[in-house]
C-alpha cells in the first residue's frame, strides 16, 4: 500500500450517484482487487471525482453496498429472496473479487435446486479475508412470506412570498404502515406501534400501525433489508393560506405513499 499517506483514512465515494464513506482500510481489504489497485497505484489527483470531489465509479450504486459489506464485516447475508445475485455477481466481476463472484455462482446454482424441491433459500456469503476453515461454512439466509406492505406519512411545510426562498420543511409526524399484520411485525419489529389495533391476529390486515420513528430512510432501510422493493408511490397535497392575507405565507400539505413487494 505504498499509496496509502495520499489518501484519508476515511474515503468518500459516489457509486453511480449513490454516496458511501468507509475507510481506506476497508476499501483495500481484498489484495489484487479493483479497489486495492485503485487505491493503492494511484494518487487522488488521477482518479475521476464528482462535482464535491468523492471518487467516481459508475457502477450500480444499490447493489455497492452489498460489495462493502463483504469487504467490510468478512461476510456477506444477502436479503430473503434477493434476486440481483447475477447482476451482484457482475459487479462482483468488475471489482475483481473471485472470490465472491465464485460464492454467488454457488448460490445461484444452490437457488435453483431449492426452488425444483421446494426448499426454502438460505445464502450466506463469506469474505476471502476471513480464514480458511470459516469461509467453508455453509451460505444461508433467512426465508420469509411474499405480499405488500405501504409506508404512508403526512407532511406539511411553508413557502413564503418570495418563490424562489427555500421551502421551510417540518419534521414528519407520523409514518404509518399498512399491511398484513405478519408480515410488519417481521420487517419493523419493536419499532411498531400496536396502540391504535392491538391483538390483531396475525393473519390480518391493518392500516393503523405506525412506526415509533419518524426517518422514512429507516423504515425504507429496515424494507430493504427484509427483501422489499418498492413497486409504486403516489402524492398528493393541498395549499392554503397561515390567514386571509394572500401576502402572508403559503402552507401545504402532502400526503404520499409508498408500496413495497417481497
Amino acid at each position: 500500500m505504498a499509496q496509502s499517506s495520499t489518501f484519508p483514512e476515511v474515503v468518500e465515494l459516489n457509486i453511480g450517484g449513490q454516496v458511501y464513506v468507509t475507510r481506506f482500510e476497508t476499501l483495500t481489504a481484498v489484495p489484487k482487487s479493483l479497489l486495492w489497485a485503485t487505491f493503492t497505484q494511484n494518487t487522488p489527483a488521477n482518479l475521476p471525482k464528482d462535482s464535491k470531489g468523492r471518487f467516481f465509479f459508475d457502477r450500480d450504486g444499490f447493489l455497492f453496498r452489498y460489495i462493502l459489506d463483504y469487504l467490510r464485516d468478512s461476510e456477506l447475508f444477502l436479503p430473503e429472496f434477493f434476486k440481483e445475485r447475477k447482476r451482484l455477481q457482475r459487479e462482483a466481476d468488475f471489482f475483481q473479487l473471485p472470490e465472491l463472484s465464485r460464492r454467488l455462482a454457488a448460490v445461484s446454482k444452490d437457488s435453483s435446486s431449492a426452488e425444483d424441491s421446494g426448499e426454502p433459500e438460505e445464502a450466506e456469503l463469506i469474505s476471502p479475508v476471513t480464514s480458511s476453515s470459516s469461509s467453508e461454512r455453509p451460505l444461508r439466509s433467512p426465508g420469509g412470506n411474499s405480499g405488500y406492505i405501504t409506508i404512508g406519512y403526512r407532511g406539511t411545510y411553508t413557502i413564503g412570498r418570495d418563490i424562489q426562498a427555500d421551502a421551510k420543511f417540518r419534521r414528519v409526524a407520523r409514518i404509518t404502515v399498512c399491511g398484513k399484520i405478519s408480515l410488519a411485525k417481521e420487517v419493523f419489529g419493536e419499532t411498531l406501534n400496536e396502540s391504535r389495533d392491538p391483538d390483531r391476529p396475525p393473519d390480518k390486515y391493518t392500516a393503523r400501525y405506525y412506526l415509533k420513528y419518524n426517518f422514512l430512510e429507516q423504515a425504507f432501510d429496515r424494507l430493504a433489508e427484509a427483501g422489499f422493493h418498492m413497486v409504486a408511490c403516489s402524492s398528493t397535497g393541498t395549499c392554503s393560506y397561515g390567514s386571509n392575507d394572500p401576502s402572508e405565507d403559503k402552507l401545504w400539505t402532502s400526503y404520499t405513499e409508498y408500496v413495497f413487494s417481497r
